[in-house]
């Protein structure tokens, strides 16, 4: 009772600032219904159909989606048939899944507080919460125990700094960690600290990274082929993509770019925004360079037979940014040289990038030095050393071209998570029943 008081007043606190961004720039009315009641029987109908019991799987946002589309894949071919209801709690996360598994089955997570969840547990007759890499609520994980419905987490990953805040708050939260009846961890030493935070040592299993399996395999595909006809791409070109990046990290790659681009006409450069209030202040950004921003969600289809060095490709949509590094030979993953904690690198290392990243990557350290240790990608620690590296990719191509090699073999190496995954959602020892539950 008391976290639902302290949620309402959190809500209320905030409720000027929401109001005015409700009003004023549309946001946050979206699902509201859904966020503060929880799913109504009749949404609920629509995503179970006949089935008679429901596995709900939730992913907070972009990233954590887009991690979901093998595992439905596989979960849809196990007997007997299951609804399989996913939710988000980001517009881009909530878009991006209605993109993958049409809009009948996607709905708004609910607010952490009891009444909303148990509703949608209930309408769903919710037999199995599946949360990706972790979503620790209090209430969804309690209420989903006491509706005898388990809680598994799928791609677990605690770094050090978050896993010591948990324990900070042991006496509030380590019920809630041992609630987890499985926790399927990226490696090792999320493993350990999700034990350390109060999960049980035998609902603990390092399953891998979902993230390898989800790694590209292959350019030669319909969409990364698309994206360079639209994009004009010449062979001679060497395309460098800077993809989710954050403040600051945009004018940083535009000063690079336009130091190199005069001895280097080769170069061309792509800008992936991570977040989509940010596009036209990214627009803005390049004009005051006296480059010319092409923007994706416009219509510059007349650009596409020439691809000038005097224009920087703006991709100020969702969800592409997967098939947009197939169209560079040189990546830097953003989110990295500020305080984020760097962004996803395994989809530019899938390709065969020469992948970089900034000295910030806690949100993937394993990840990170894995590539590292494999000469599989370069971290850089400013802005100069950055222009270095693309400078050396520019010059000495072959060595270029041997660090992403190193990055796909890397990435071959370690797939096999979604199999691992799948096989502690339904142990073989399970009964159908069970195993649908």
């Amino acid at each position: 009772m008391w976290l639902n008081l302290a949620y309402a007043t959190a809500l209320t606190a905030v409720s000027p600032l929401v109001l005015h961004r409700m009003i004023r720039h549309g946001r946050y009315r979206r699902g509201i219904g859904q966020k503060l009641f929880g799913l109504s029987p009749d949404q609920a109908a629509k995503i179970r159909g006949d089935a008679e019991r429901t596995i709900w799987l939730h992913a907070v946002s972009v990233g954590e989606v887009n991690l979901l589309p093998e595992l439905v894949h596989r979960l849809e071919k196990q007997p007997p048939e299951i609804a399989l209801a996913i939710s988000s709690s980001t517009y881009t996360g909530y878009d991006l899944a209605r993109k993958h598994f049409g809009e009948e089955r996607v709905f708004f997570c609910p607010l952490d507080f009891t009444w909303a969840v148990r509703r949608t547990l209930k309408n769903l007759a919710c037999e199995k919460l599946v949360l990706a890499e972790l979503e620790l609520w209090p209430h969804l994980i309690r209420c989903a125990k006491e509706a005898n419905c388990s809680v598994q987490v799928i791609n677990g990953r605690l770094s050090e700094t978050s896993a010591g805040r948990y324990q900070q708050f042991a006496k509030l939260l380590r019920s809630t960690f041992a609630r987890l009846d499985s926790v399927g961890c990226q490696d090792s030493s999320a493993a350990e600290r999700f034990v350390a935070c109060g999960v049980a040592s035998e609902n603990v299993t390092v399953t891998g990274s979902l993230k390898f399996d989800n790694a590209p395999r292959s350019r030669d595909t319909t969409e990364v082929n698309e994206r360079i006809n639209w994009s004009g791409m010449d062979p001679w070109h060497r395309v460098w993509c800077f993809g989710s990046s954050q403040a600051g990290e945009e004018a940083m790659a535009l000063r690079v770019y336009d130091r190199l681009r005069s001895q280097h006409p080769e170069l061309r450069l792509i800008l992936v925004p991570r977040h989509v209030e940010r596009f036209d202040e990214v627009a803005h950004l390049i004009e005051s360079r006296g480059l010319s921003p092409i923007r994706r969600s416009r219509d510059d289809s007349q650009y596409a037979d020439q691809w000038d060095s005097n224009e920087v490709i703006l991709i100020d949509t969702i969800g592409e940014l997967r098939h947009w590094w197939g169209v560079g030979q040189i990546a830097t993953v953003g989110g990295s040289f500020g305080d984020r904690g760097g962004q996803n690198m395994l989809e530019p290392a899938g390709y065969g990038c020469a992948v970089s990243f900034g000295p910030n990557t806690k949100n993937f350290d394993t990840i990170a030095k894995q590539l590292i240790a494999a000469d599989a990608a370069v971290r850089v620690g400013d802005e100069q050393e950055l222009e270095q590296f693309v400078a050396r990719c520019l010059t000495d191509v072959p060595a270029a071209d041997s660090l992403g090699q190193a990055a796909r073999e890397l990435v071959n190496q370690h797939r096999g998570a979604y199999q691992k995954t799948l096989e502690m959602l339904l142990p073989k020892n399970s009964t159908p029943l069970q195993r649908a539950a």
